[in-house]
């Protein structure tokens, strides 16, 4: 089965219940990011059907790689501000669940 590295920030019913997920605030410029990563992922596509030279297209990979990764540490950034921040504020047991589930998150973004 492949390995899944998404990154699930955990919010689901908690965050719901605080009004609204942590990178709410952020959305517009996250929509903005995504929509570039889109045209870099069309882009690359490109390069391989009009075969263009492998290192050119290694360099757009590595450039989509790194927004990737801008994303997903604005979202978990948002989420340890947000989601983490109020489960602490709830009590031990929330805060523990939170915490172990922002830890689950930056090992798969560490080994991804």
């Amino acid at each position: 089965m492949p390995e899944d590295h998404t990154v699930d920030t955990g919010c689901h019913d908690d965050c719901a219940n605080h009004g609204h997920h942590g990178y709410i605030g952020n959305q517009t410029g996250y929509l903005r990011r995504l929509k570039l990563i889109e045209g870099q992922a069309r882009g690359l596509q490109r390069m391989v059907e009009e075969e263009a030279y492998c290192i050119d297209i290694l360099t757009q990979v590595s450039a989509m790689t790194k927004a990737l990764e801008a994303v997903s540490l604005g979202l978990l950034s948002d989420h340890m501000s947000h989601c983490v921040v109020a489960a602490a504020r709830e009590g031990d047991e929330a805060a523990d669940e939170k915490i172990a589930e922002a830890m689950k998150a930056i090992t798969r973004l560490v080994k991804s």
